[in-house]
């Protein structure tokens, strides 16, 4: 059963730690926990060799079609080869805001930087863009649905996959600390599937001062945790809005983050997993708060 919100800092034993963050005032730009893996680390590099800085290169069928259809979007330059022409305007019919290149496919290997285990898979659509701005964090909350905060996940694999799971689940947005976690790529909007034209991603300075600003909004803090008691059952929330926690694989949430939570929750794992990679968790958290509407 939900309790009624405690003193920060008052969330039980306090079981894994890593760096604690820094006073600052929440930020924004735009660029596991419990049960929950990060499975990544951080080499990929943060922008294409080509793409000039506040730009990205886009790639992929669906996050190049999303990107086309976004008008938000700050559109550069569109690279394609003569096969995938088919393929993009299925996805975004023509005509397209922007004018093609066709484009030979090495060469668009050449200008993403791809090479055998690379993983980056264009297919031979890649669309130049700037990056897209993001709401301040308590405009963002003008949104319905809950709200995913990201505590130090660095794979922008990872983090895709979270932004495509949460925009099926209707969440509200996605938090991540500025200087941990991935900026805007290609990668990270391929995995996304279209979702980062969809659901915003805010880049905060300091993650447990942002659950503060959260709780302020009458939004109840809910860490993942898989050595927390208390399961997550969504029936629990009924009535109430919920930000969701997610850590990373080798620390989960940091002391900072853990102790700001209202609650630290556990997935129900009947099977006997110790853990699920991050993206999986927090999938799993989100389809359980949706029964809580």
């Amino acid at each position: 059963m939900v309790q009624n919100r405690p003193p920060s800092g008052r969330n039980g034993p306090k079981q894994r730690h890593g760096s604690d963050e820094r006073p600052g005032q929440p930020g924004h730009r735009r660029g596991g926990g419990g049960n929950a893996g990060n499975g990544g680390g951080r080499g990929e590099a943060r922008r294409a060799p080509g793409a000039p800085a506040g730009a990205v290169w886009l790639y992929g069928t669906h996050a190049v079609a999303a990107a086309l259809k976004n008008p938000a979007r700050l559109l550069r330059r569109l690279i394609i080869t003569e096969e995938a022409q088919a393929a993009l305007a299925a996805e975004c019919p023509l005509p397209w805001p922007i004018h093609p290149e066709i484009t030979p496919r090495e060469k668009i290997d050449q200008i993403l930087g791809a090479r055998p285990g690379s993983g980056i898979v264009h297919q031979g659509i890649a669309l130049l863009a700037d990056q897209l701005s993001a709401p301040a964090l308590l405009d963002a909350l003008k949104r319905p649905g809950p709200i995913l905060v990201l505590d130090q996940i660095f794979d922008p694999r990872n983090v895709g996959a979270l932004m495509r799971t949460a925009q099926a689940f209707g969440a509200c947005a996605i938090v991540a600390q500025d200087r941990n976690a991935p900026e805007e790529t290609g990668a990270l909007a391929k995995a996304a599937s279209g979702a980062l034209e969809t659901i915003p991603l805010l880049r905060i300075t300091n993650i447990s001062r942002a659950l503060i600003v959260l709780k302020s909004a009458d939004v109840w803090v809910v860490g993942l945790d898989g050595q927390a008691q208390t399961k997550l059952r969504g029936e629990s929330f009924a009535g109430r809005r919920v930000a969701l926690v997610l850590g990373n694989e080798g620390e989960g949430m940091r002391r900072l983050t853990r102790e700001t939570c209202d609650e630290i929750c556990a997935l129900a794992m009947p099977g006997g997993m110790e853990s699920l990679n991050v993206s999986a968790a927090g999938a799993v958290a989100l389809y359980e708060l949706t029964k809580a509407s």
